[in-house]
């Protein structure tokens, strides 16, 4: 029901058109290698899929979504099909991004000593769909079901965001407190090492699970 109100009532459209032209304007800076051009892309995206996922759950009107509780069987079912709703919602907008740069011509091919092209779209494909997760848990966090208002939502949301980023310098001391979105990006330019990647992957999937268990026990509080 979330996705089919989310489409029906056009509100899909707004991140996806979003979406679309901040990564235009991204590659028509200029050429790139894959890994370093899909590096950034996830880390752009991160907020676009942040934003929508909150769209996403704000459509549903409070009382539908009790009614809903109580039509699924529980708290959990419901809880947990909000973020199936917006992971699968937000699959469709990782793919646009993933092919983007070859329409526009925003990836340049291997040079001497540069990574195999397969490497830098493999890492890609990783980066945006290790930080997805982190995204939907973020907007699930901004969504009016937790919030209660649509302006401390909106403030939750660009708090987040704004904290991955600045959390995620290298001169932060303690960057696990946010997702690993500038640690992802960094981790696509050139060859990144296996346990680079191992790394941002278990700290990615650790920081929803935490993150996802803070957002289930607020809802479950509610009801």
């Amino acid at each position: 029901m979330r996705l089919v109100g989310f489409v029906q009532t056009g509100r899909a459209a707004a991140p996806l058109f979003c979406a679309l032209v901040v990564l235009s304007i991204l590659y028509g800076g200029g050429q790139s290698q894959a890994g370093e051009a899909y590096g950034v892309s996830a880390a752009i995206l991160f907020a676009v899929l942040a934003w929508q996922t909150k769209v996403l759950m704000d459509v549903e009107p409070d009382v539908q979504r009790r009614l809903s509780r109580i039509a699924v069987g529980g708290a959990t079912r419901e809880i947990a099909a909000g973020l199936l709703a917006a992971v699968l919602a937000g699959l469709p907008v990782v793919l646009v991004a993933l092919i983007l740069p070859w329409v526009v011509g925003g990836v340049t091919t291997p040079r001497a000593g540069d990574p195999p092209l397969s490497t830098g779209i493999a890492l890609g494909v990783w980066a945006h769909l290790l930080l997805l997760l982190p995204a939907v848990v973020l907007g699930a966090l901004a969504s009016r079901a937790v919030t209660g208002h649509t302006g401390r939502g909106l403030t939750v949301l660009v708090a987040g965001i704004v904290f991955a980023i600045v959390f995620g310098l290298k001169s932060f001391p303690v960057p696990w407190l946010a997702p690993p979105v500038m640690v992802t990006a960094r981790d696509t330019v050139g060859a990144a090492h296996l346990p680079a990647v191992l790394l941002a992957t278990g700290w990615g999937i650790a920081w929803s699970a935490v993150f996802t268990a803070v957002y289930a026990r607020i809802r479950r509080e509610q009801a």
